[in-house]
């Protein structure tokens, strides 16, 4: 639990959370990494099916983000408030929301793929390399859903150290087994990018028992609790009254990708594996700044179950300018030298060109993207994440509309797509920071109404006992 907060100390809270939560999501991230760097050895074909199926990342993201999110929020403001009954139904009733999740997201992996590539119009080929990865990353998959849950509720109490250990350990595990399995070294067998999506889920598998086993014997404030795994909707609701929206957001990101991947694939495997590239790194490159948004739910949602308005506030404060001084930095990295940060992992000069020219491109959009991702952490922590999904939703339209006219102009280039990505960025950006606005002054305006009712109420029990006296 996060305690003894005062107004002096939420920027150090900001980093010493975002620190741990950032290497973590930077490990994670590493996964799909390493996966690019010996499946682009493969060949373009190889190399677009990966990209393509990463996409389908977006919506495991998208579920864990729907339980994630919930669970954080309730369960910080319930620690905040010191209630440790609210905690441990929301932790289990989270648990099991999550195995169902990954019931449905594996059976999607080895069923409905195939259906997916055929949608997006990508060639037989990359077809073939993108179905063949995902049917043996499904169980890696569906395996986040249990580490996401776990990760969660250690993270509502302000513990992110262990989650972040037991990702950098499943990453070096991927590491060893990539080459293994995908090139064949040791083995003489190699798997290509079946041994990809095998290298990963076996990683996630190791990691869910370690954080499981660190769960069990090091936690005390929440517990697995038989007893409460069974379905109980009022529970549901509320953490999916928070949650879904947020994981709404992300199935937005999965339409946007899905959008820029069939738009893209009339330009031929090479401009979808340049773009792949690019967008990994775009998010390997946004980490720091989502680490900070991260840290955001669990310090100002604590604060929110205690009532103080004012830390809640400087915790908005201090979150903004670190954000903006990390996005700020970021975007004249890759302003420097975007070809030198896709080198290692598109070896073809077209798709390479591409990747570059992307991030060269997108990067102006940084600084925007990371005030997203502050509002969107305090939608979260003020217990209402329906503004954030507004301005999701608005820049997907912003941008899907134009984008599909565009490319049915013949003068249509890529350059077009990303700089119509940059000025959607910009207004959603703008639509987050007025509801934002909007939304704090009615928190507050409920706390101070709330407190009058407090005060009325603690007058009347007062009179009575006067009276009675």
């Amino acid at each position: 639990m996060i305690k003894d907060l005062t107004q002096g100390s939420i920027r150090r809270h900001l980093i010493t959370m975002s620190i741990p939560i950032g290497i973590g999501m930077f490990v994670q991230t590493l996964y799909f990494m390493v996966d690019l760097y010996f499946v682009g050895r493969l060949g373009d074909a190889a190399l677009a099916g990966v990209s393509a199926a990463g996409t389908i990342m977006y919506i495991v993201m998208a579920l864990t983000q729907m339980l994630g999110v919930g669970t954080v929020a309730l369960m910080a403001r319930a620690i905040g408030a010191h209630d440790k009954v609210d905690s441990n139904l929301i932790f289990n009733q989270s648990l099991l929301m999550s195995g169902l999740c990954a019931v449905v997201i594996l059976f999607t992996g080895l069923v409905l793929t195939p259906y997916y590539f055929h949608a997006l119009g990508a060639d037989p080929q990359t077809t073939e390399m993108g179905v063949s990865y995902l049917r043996w990353y499904a169980p890696g998959l569906a395996l986040q859903f249990i580490l996401n849950a776990i990760g969660s509720a250690l993270r509502a109490g302000g513990i992110v150290k262990p989650g972040m250990l037991v990702q950098i350990v499943t990453v070096l595990i991927n590491i060893v087994l990539a080459p293994v399995l995908i090139a064949g070294w040791g083995t003489g067998y190699p798997l290509g990018v079946m041994g990809a999506g095998l290298a990963s889920s076996i990683a996630i598998a190791i990691g869910v028992v370690m954080l499981f086993v660190y769960f069990v014997k090091q936690e005390r404030f929440v517990r697995f609790q038989r007893n409460q795994m069974h379905p109980q909707w009022g529970v549901w609701r509320r953490i999916l009254n928070i949650g879904f929206p947020a994981g709404a957001e992300f199935a937005c990101f999965f339409v946007f990708m899905a959008v820029i991947y069939s738009i893209i694939s009339h330009f031929g495997p090479a401009a979808m594996a340049g773009f792949g590239v690019g967008s990994r790194l775009m998010q390997a490159i946004f980490l720091p700044g989502m680490a900070i948004a991260f840290a955001v739910p669990a310090i100002a949602g604590q604060n929110m179950g205690a009532k103080a308005m004012g830390r809640v506030k400087e915790t908005m404060r201090q979150a903004i300018y670190l954000e903006v001084g990390v996005m700020v930095f970021l975007t004249l990295v890759c302003k420097f030298q975007p070809s030198w940060l896709v080198g290692t992992f598109a070896r073809d000069p077209q798709s390479a060109l591409v990747a570059a020219e992307f991030l060269h491109i997108i990067s102006w959009n940084f600084v925007a993207t990371g005030l997203i991702f502050v509002c969107s952490g305090f939608f979260q922590a003020l217990g209402n994440t329906w503004p954030s999904l507004l301005s999701t939703g608005t820049r997907l339209f912003l941008f899907a509309v134009p984008a599909y006219w565009l490319s049915l102009r013949p003068e249509f280039t890529l350059h077009q797509l990303w700089y119509l990505s940059v000025a959607t960025v910009a207004c959603q950006a703008v639509m987050s920071l007025c509801l934002l606005r909007w939304q704090w002054k009615k928190s507050m305006a409920g706390v101070a109404s709330g407190s009058a009712a407090a005060a009325a109420e603690s007058g009347n029990s007062v009179g009575l006992n006067l009276s009675a006296d």
